[in-house]
């Protein structure tokens, strides 16, 4: 049996979900990606010796921000009253690398694995933005929800 895209309508057209019968629940999602830098790129940014600031709490604060403006960025997402987005950075002196993982949660009829992400994909990208200038080969990669409870999915593991 296939499953029915929720955001499409029965002509097959593009359309917010109706949440209006939903049961609300405690919704919590998280989020993980991985920034990979030159060692030189990682040191300065542990010694906090990046020009434009600190990029670690930089990042936090745009990670944040942007999880709050979710359903501004992506059309279908509805807007949420988020009850909190936290972010932590692991530096990985061992490949040069920061990985990233956000956590977002609400109590609502609608999930938050989008904020999540975006929380993430946005704090990854204000590394980039903050360290463009001395690394040229900075990449991102790994973008993926890691967890999501509440709702009538249910949990998943990823």
């Amino acid at each position: 049996m296939s499953k029915k895209f929720s955001h499409l309508d029965e002509n097959g057209n593009p359309n917010m979900v109706d949440i209006s019968s939903k049961t609300e629940s405690k919704r919590i999602a998280i989020a993980y990606t991985k920034v990979k830098l030159n060692s030189k790129t990682l040191n300065l940014i542990i010694e906090d010796k990046i020009q434009k600031g600190n990029v670690i709490q930089v990042a936090n604060i745009a990670g944040i921000q942007a999880s709050k403006k979710t359903h501004e960025l992506i059309p279908l997402c509805h807007p949420l009253d988020l009850s909190y987005v936290k972010l932590k950075f692991n530096i990985c002196n061992d490949d040069n690398s920061i990985e990233i993982i956000s956590e977002a949660c609400t109590v609502g009829k609608t999930g938050v694995e989008m904020e999540a992400l975006i929380a993430a994909s946005t704090a990854a990208l204000t590394i980039y933005d903050m360290c463009k200038a001395i690394d040229k080969k900075i990449i991102i990669s790994e973008l993926k929800l890691k967890y999501k409870s509440g709702g009538k999915s249910g949990t998943f593991n990823g």
